[in-house]
């Protein structure tokens, strides 16, 4: 039988080998979050982990609540006993229809200690950085699943001039949206009088456009990924502009 060889001394470890991590816990249908997440923040020394919950199409508010029970679970998962800098729940739609504050507490649950970042937590800072409070929003939903979101920003108290939604159901389809078309779309959803453009969805690409959105609409933009990208950007200590846009000018603020 072959020896087999152990070295005297053991080898040195060095410290972790990126300098922030952060965890995200995604769809298990979603093909958008991740590849901008990499982009953003990897180039900015921002590791991402990731862990997948199951989610069913079509999307409703209903098979959107039906997440609620895997968050905790899926955020345990991510580097088990090891400190992340913050963890993001990829998911926009249902942090508004199981509650943003739920969400929060469930992924809290298994990832204790760990600042934890919505699409809509981060586009709500994003849009009180900008100082705007007239907002036009573009969602890829279905009038139904649009509604607890507009619902959501008034409670906030943001006046909503206009909310467009292109009546989507899958999100596997959302996430094939041409950019072209995107773009054309936002330029139409965003009305004269708002002072900035909402695109929600984790699943939509318009984190990779923005600047060309805001060059179409003349006003500053932020989507989930974009805004959710910023939010953990600079809780991770990034103070420069880690993608084009006017909001990856700005601090995180409160």
């Amino acid at each position: 039988m072959t020896d087999i060889r152990i070295p005297a001394r053991a080898p040195r470890l060095d410290p972790r080998p990126v300098a922030h991590r952060i965890g995200l816990v995604a769809l298990s249908t979603d093909h958008t979050i991740e590849v901008d997440f990499a982009r953003i923040l990897a180039p900015a020394g921002v590791a991402v982990y990731v862990s997948r919950i199951p989610f069913a199409n079509p999307v409703t508010p209903e098979t959107l609540r039906a997440m609620a029970g895997d968050l905790s679970g899926g955020a345990a998962l991510i580097l088990p006993g090891e400190e992340l800098d913050a963890i993001v729940y990829g998911c926009t739609s249902a942090s508004v229809c199981i509650g943003d504050g739920e969400v929060r507490a469930q992924i809290a649950r298994g990832k204790p200690g760990c600042p934890v970042v919505t699409p809509v937590s981060a586009a709500l800072k994003g849009l009180r950085a900008m100082k705007a409070r007239r907002i036009s929003v573009l969602t890829p939903y279905t009038p139904e699943t649009t509604r607890p979101m507009a619902a959501m920003f008034e409670a906030e108290g943001f006046a909503l001039d206009r909310v467009t939604c292109l009546n989507m159901t899958d999100d596997r389809d959302m996430a094939r949206i041409a950019l072209d078309d995107l773009v054309d779309l936002a330029a139409s959803a965003a009305d004269p009088a708002s002072e900035a453009l909402f695109v929600s969805c984790t699943a939509v690409r318009a984190a990779g456009i923005i600047d060309r959105i805001e060059t179409a609409t003349g006003r500053p933009a932020l989507s989930s990924n974009y805004a959710a990208a910023w939010n953990v950007a600079r809780i991770c200590g990034v103070t420069g502009a880690a993608a084009p846009g006017h909001l990856m000018s700005l601090p995180l603020g409160t």
